[in-house]
Parts: structure tokens; C-alpha cells; sequence
């Protein structure tokens, strides 16, 4: 088995959850338990195989648990697995984050639309204020 040396904790971590679609899945998912179409409606810019890939990597990563149902036609649910929702404060704090930074950018002048918010109070967040 090969090595896995890191610098810092934060780069297990990204190597886990980073990348541009991986976060987003799993905000998603915090909140329910999802079907591929679901997933793909609910980020709209994301491909049938891009999703695909990342769900496979997080749920070979135990971040994710995909359950199988034998009918026709077939029919798959993502969710986190227990291990996934230990991610959850790190997710709400990202979130927080970036919906006050869209505030002081829009109050900069910027032109931007937040379609969804976490709704999640700064003081339910350690760390984020």
C-alpha cells in the first residue's frame, strides 16, 4: 500500500472533499437523501459523468452511502453515511462563509443572485463571524 505523507491536516481533508463539484454534493446531501436526478437538477452545471465520478469517489471514501433498489426501472439513493456527516460544521461554516462574502461583494456594487441559502446562524458556526 502506498505512503500518504501531508504537510498539514487541512490537505487529508481536500483530498477528500476538494475539488470544484464535491463540496456541493455534499451540502446537498446534508440536508436529504438524493436521487442521481435530483442531484443533477439541483446543480445544474455539473455532467451526468462528472456527478457520477464524484459520487463514486466519496462513496469510496465512506462519505457517502449510495442504496440500490432492484426494480424497474432502477432506482438509486445517495446520502451521507455517519462518517459524511461529521462533515457537517465544516459544510455550514463554507456555506456562511461565501453567503457573507456574496453580501460585502454585493455591497461593493457587484451584480450577484444567491439561489439558495443555509439559513445558518453566524453564531452556530464556532469559527465563522
Amino acid at each position: 500500500m502506498k505512503q500518504a505523507v501531508y504537510n498539514i491536516g487541512v490537505e487529508a481533508t481536500m483530498n477528500i472533499i476538494g475539488g470544484k463539484w464535491k463540496p456541493i454534493i455534499l451540502c446537498h446531501l446534508k440536508h436529504q437523501t438524493m436521487r442521481t436526478g435530483q442531484l443533477r437538477r439541483a446543480i445544474p452545471n455539473i455532467t451526468q459523468k462528472m456527478l457520477t465520478q464524484q459520487l463514486r469517489e466519496l462513496e469510496d471514501d465512506g462519505i457517502v452511502s449510495r442504496k440500490i433498489y432492484s426494480q424497474v426501472p432502477p432506482k438509486v439513493e445517495y446520502s451521507l453515511t455517519e462518517y459524511g456527516d461529521s462533515l457537517n460544521r465544516i459544510l455550514e461554516a463554507l456555506c456562511l462563509w461565501g453567503e457573507h462574502d456574496i453580501e460585502l461583494r454585493k455591497e461593493r456594487g457587484e451584480n450577484i443572485i444567491l439561489l439558495n441559502s443555509e439559513n445558518v446562524e453566524p453564531d452556530d458556526v464556532p469559527y465563522v463571524n
